[in-house]
């Protein structure tokens, strides 16, 4: 899977034009593989749209949730469809009056805090609980049950969307279509886990001394920071010490060093983008070791990566110590600064806390 996701064709832009004209099914073009990282598979253009590889992550997240809650194929298709229209599967820290996330879902209309509609895993769960609640959502006409649930001022975005939708969920679905009524709790078959398009590349490379300090216990006289975004960040990330590490989860049970970042900082109320390619350009750069606060982002290349292309991220936590989720092996644990520092290639801040929001866009270190 992986030898042949690799050796993808990377065509011209005026070239894809011709490929993926106004078609009843969508072609995606394949314009960067497992190179870039992540479990999507990498950047597509799909019906002239270009979908980079954190897009292809998130896209992945929705048909994970979808097969998780034993849903039919069909509710990721619209599911998808609608972040294609919404976000273009981006995680927005922004939008029309209050809309964020995924699906721009709005916390004064009642789909939940801005701190969960920023988690995808949340965001897909609640666009999900509203679908299925409509009488035959599955049997609609294209673009009736997105709008159904959506009530947006322009019906008709979804529609058109629905092929592209398709050829995306074709590649991450797992095993047979689910029933309509979905099974019960409980019964039925076992939720499976939808496909990753590229093996795990976040595992960290770090030597691990547990001698040193204990990797699942906070030591005597921590604390967290002062300021309210990065306290939450890095208390959220704290909380998930123990769990396991599962390539491209992004919890609430289990999580990658991505997932763990994303939803660490969407507990804070700031969005992020999926996917350590996309994250090491989140926020802004940090330009020493010395400056580094709670809160920021390290990335190291890991046991797959490049100084150029790092695949290992994890959180400061302050008083010299990096909470991340290491492994499959090891989970999500506390490491010494000291043990990274030699390693580290980039540091983003997401949120200073001398600014009343966090900067937008980013550029490289």
């Amino acid at each position: 899977m992986a030898s042949a996701l690799v050796a993808v064709v990377v065509l011209p832009i005026l070239a894809l034009a011709l490929l993926i004209g106004p078609a009843a099914t969508a072609t995606i073009v394949q314009l960067g593989g497992c190179e870039q990282g992540g479990p999507g598979g990498g950047s597509v253009v799909i019906d002239r749209q270009q979908l980079g590889a954190g897009e292809m992550d998130i896209a992945r997240t929705i048909v994970d949730v979808v097969q998780q809650r034993r849903l039919p194929r069909r509710a990721a298709v619209l599911a998808t469809a609608t972040g294609i229209v919404e976000s273009g599967l981006r995680n927005l820290d922004y939008g029309d009056r209050d809309s964020l996330g995924v699906f721009q879902q709005r916390p004064s209309q009642g789909w939940g805090t801005r701190e969960q509609i920023l988690n995808p895993v949340y965001a897909t769960g609640k666009f999900l609980d509203a679908l299925i609640a409509l009488p035959g959502w599955d049997t609609m006409a294209p673009g009736r049950a997105e709008q159904a649930v959506q009530r947006s001022g322009f019906p008709d975005r979804y529609a058109p969307r629905e092929p592209a939708a398709v050829a995306i969920v074709d590649r991450f679905w797992t095993g047979p279509d689910n029933p309509t009524p979905p099974v019960a709790p409980g019964g039925g078959t076992e939720a499976v886990q939808a496909k990753a398009l590229c093996p795990d590349q976040g595992g960290s490379d770090v030597p691990r001394d547990p001698g040193q300090i204990d990797p699942k216990k906070l030591p005597p006289g921590f604390t967290l920071p002062d300021d309210v975004r990065q306290r939450a960040a890095v208390g959220f990330a704290l909380g998930q010490l123990g769990k396991p590490y599962v390539w491209g989860a992004k919890g609430p049970n289990s999580y990658d060093c991505s997932g763990l970042m994303l939803a660490s900082w969407a507990a804070a109320g700031v969005g992020i983008p999926a996917g350590t390619v996309s994250q090491v350009h989140a926020g802004h750069a940090v330009t020493s070791i010395q400056q580094v606060q709670p809160g920021d982002l390290l990335f190291i290349p890991g046991s797959l990566g490049t100084a150029r292309v790092p695949r290992h991220v994890g959180m400061y936590a302050g008083h010299g110590l990096i909470v991340d989720a290491y492994d499959t092996d090891t989970g999500v644990i506390l490491e010494p600064l000291s043990a990274w520092t030699s390693k580290i290639v980039a540091i983003r801040r997401i949120a200073d806390p001398s600014s009343p929001s966090p900067p937008p866009g980013g550029s490289p270190l």
